[in-house]
């Protein structure tokens, strides 16, 4: 079992760095602003479900192998970079067609997507995985035993912080597209300023050393 003040410790670290808007809380809202409410939590609930892969991995002894590989960092850092890209040229290319503008994502196709499209930004986050191979195990007791289990709860409860946050990130973001529907031309714009902001944090992901 982990300890009571070693889980109180981690659930106080992982709460300064989750509230603390980052480039996942920038790609939420961003998604939530341009296609409402819905579209940002699943945005919020894709991304969780690519952390959750992420903690498997680094319980099993993959997250530390690719945190110590500098060929397998590169290659999940320049793969997240690209998607966020793609996503942010995607965006900024139809900011103008009112029918994509006012889109409503209502099916279980187009939530399916969204989805997919969070969990791939979530499980590509090469600093999770870092945070993930690095700082869980320093919250572990060895001597308690059971160290996957104890590096399971840790990053559930990471997950569960992280929906909360996000989420209320993203029914925040997604309510004020209730007013940008009445103008095409806002919400074409912020669609646009989404786009540059996913195009950037692509840019700036792909350009982040081991360290940061």
């Amino acid at each position: 079992m982990l300890p009571s003040d070693h889980l109180f410790a981690f659930v106080l670290t992982a709460f300064a760095l989750i509230v603390v808007p980052g480039p996942s809380v920038l790609f939420v809202v961003s998604r939530a602003v341009a296609l409402g409410r819905k579209a940002g939590m699943a945005t919020v609930v894709g991304n969780a479900a690519g952390e959750s892969t992420q903690v498997m991995a680094v319980a099993l002894g993959i997250g530390s192998l690719v945190e110590q590989s500098v060929a397998a960092f590169t290659i999940i850092k320049l793969a997240g970079a690209a998607y966020l890209i793609f996503l942010g040229i995607q965006a900024v290319g139809r900011r103008t067609s009112l029918s994509n503008v006012l889109e409503v994502w209502e099916g279980a196709r187009a939530t399916r997507g969204i989805l997919r499209q969070g969990f791939a930004v979530g499980v590509s986050n090469p600093k999770s995985i870092v945070f993930f191979a690095a700082v869980l195990p320093q919250f572990v007791d060895r001597s308690a035993g059971h160290v996957p289990l104890q590096l399971l709860t840790l990053g559930a409860v990471f997950v569960a912080i992280a929906l909360i946050s996000d989420g209320m990130w993203a029914l925040a973001a997604g309510t004020t597209r209730a007013w940008l529907v009445r103008s095409p031309h806002r919400l074409s714009l912020l669609r646009g300023t989404g786009g540059l902001v996913m195009i950037g944090l692509g840019v700036r992901l792909a350009f982040t050393g081991r360290n940061d």
